[in-house]
């Protein structure tokens, strides 16, 4: 031991060991390495799988985000194409003068040989039976069934239906007919020289007092003249996309309109403002019908 102490003392002092100890370190430098490696190759495999497994979480990771946003993009497509069914709607509704309430298509009657549709607006809204019903692109039909918070609709093509028009070219009236096909109608009752061509428009003529005048209905595409028969036969096209419109405007009449004025200050007004409405409203269109009279 005390020969160790002078030795270690000698070497600190005056550093004469070491090239032994270089010696001795590249001598054990393989023996370290050696006994080294199993660990090194631990810590290497760890890193090896702790990278994979943070591959495959971030992998399904994206994969989530991915199907949430392709999810998403679906929604905002439906989005856009509602908001642009929405404006073709209010382009239409600011060019005519009528009363417009807008509803949608809920469902649509499976029987083939009708031509019926349900729309989410009923009694509460001022549905009545006989309202026309249009889309951004012509009429579409009229309510038949007003329920309390949905109604029942025909379609201009349903087999049972019929609706008096007009050429809007030359103003010959005629009553068009539904033949139960997806859009076309018929005209039955037109003389064989009757001024009508393919291509002409047809538009309601308010005979009947049920359609206002001026709205499209649909468009002559085939006009078949048989010398043996004594009128015409000729198919139209409808206007109003019959098959695709999802949202719908309903043409409020006249003497509807007060009561859908009435209904809306209630929602906004307190009990009493609204009874003193009201009143008010009957008194002017009293005298609005004097006035008329």
């Amino acid at each position: 031991m005390i020969f160790s102490i002078i030795l270690m003392t000698a070497d600190h002092r005056t550093h004469m060991l070491d090239g032994v100890r270089s010696t001795v370190s590249i001598l054990l430098y393989p023996l370290q390495t050696i006994a080294s490696t199993p660990t090194d190759v631990g810590n290497w495999l760890g890193e090896q799988f702790t990278s994979h497994q943070t591959l495959i979480d971030e992998n399904q990771q994206l994969r989530s985000e991915n199907l949430l946003l392709k999810a998403q993009l679906q929604k905002f497509a439906s989005l856009q194409a509602e908001n642009i069914r929405l404006r073709s709607l209010l382009k239409s509704s600011r060019k005519l003068r009528d009363q417009m309430l807008i509803a949608e298509t809920i469902a649509v009657d499976l029987d083939p040989y009708k031509r019926q549709i349900v729309i989410n607006k009923g009694q509460q809204s001022g549905i009545y039976a006989g309202q026309p019903i249009l889309d951004a692109y012509g009429i579409m039909g009229q309510v038949i069934n007003p329920g309390i918070a949905s109604s029942s609709a025909i379609l201009i093509t349903d087999p049972s239906h019929a609706i008096p028009v007009q050429v809007n070219r030359n103003g010959l009236r005629t009553v068009l007919y539904g033949t139960g096909a997806a859009n076309y109608l018929e005209i039955l009752n037109l003389p064989n020289n009757a001024d009508i061509e393919i291509g002409d428009l047809l538009i309601t003529s308010g005979l009947g007092g049920r359609f206002p005048e001026g709205y499209p209905v649909a468009t002559v595409v085939d006009i078949k003249r048989d010398p043996g028969q004594p009128f015409a036969r000729i198919i139209a096209e409808a206007s109003a996309h019959l098959e695709q419109s999802r949202e719908v405007l309903l043409v409020m009449a006249q003497e509807h309109e007060p009561q859908l004025l009435s209904e809306t200050l209630q929602d906004d007004e307190n009990q009493s403002d609204s009874s003193r409405s009201k009143t008010d409203k009957s008194s002017a269109k009293a005298a609005d019908g004097v006035s008329h009279e």
